[in-house]
């Protein structure tokens, strides 16, 4: 396992899309990684492999394109086998979501303190359907919360599940 990485900024026509890339990406999709980018900077390089080939970040730089990008940043993945290069196209994908789900009761509460401080939430990937539901559940929850215990959680960073302890409501 090699943890000793470096990131390079490349020039964006260097880049060589994969021909064969299974995933694929709506306009709107790399519209709002677009938006995403201009809101929050680059967090997550393109890697490529030792032929310039995209590994990963297909989407990103399309989002980079759209923005008249000249530069990205990239991780070279140089001793991958062509056989790790092509799972991991695979792989970057598929892992961030199988098994991944949402706490909705915590996702509630966060999109709700978002929309509180009239933080854009068209940035967070949900579409507007979806975060209607969201912010509704938590409005009906917060007209419940004077006659319903009230939860409270704390995490620890030894990745243990939350400790949750619940107290009588007051008023």
């Amino acid at each position: 396992m090699n943890i000793d990485i470096q990131i390079e900024r490349w020039p964006i026509e260097r880049l060589i899309p994969r021909v064969n890339n299974p995933r694929t990406h709506s306009r709107e999709q790399v519209a709002n990684l677009a938006a995403s980018i201009q809101e929050f900077g680059w967090t997550n390089p393109i890697l490529v492999g030792a032929d310039d080939d995209i590994i990963a970040g297909h989407a990103r730089v399309l989002a980079a394109r759209k923005l008249k990008m000249k530069e990205v940043p990239v991780i070279v993945l140089k001793d991958l086998s062509p056989a790790q290069r092509r799972a991991l196209v695979i792989a970057d994908n598929q892992l961030a979501i199988a098994g991944a789900g949402w706490d909705e009761e915590m996702l509630r509460i966060e999109l709700a303190i978002l929309h509180e401080e009239d933080y854009n939430l068209d940035l967070v990937g949900f579409d507007d359907i979806e975060l209607q539901r969201l912010l509704e559940a938590q409005d009906a929850r917060r007209a419940w919360s004077t006659k319903t215990p009230s939860r409270t959680c704390s995490w620890s960073r030894s990745h243990e599940p939350a400790t949750c302890s619940f107290s009588e409501a007051t008023g």
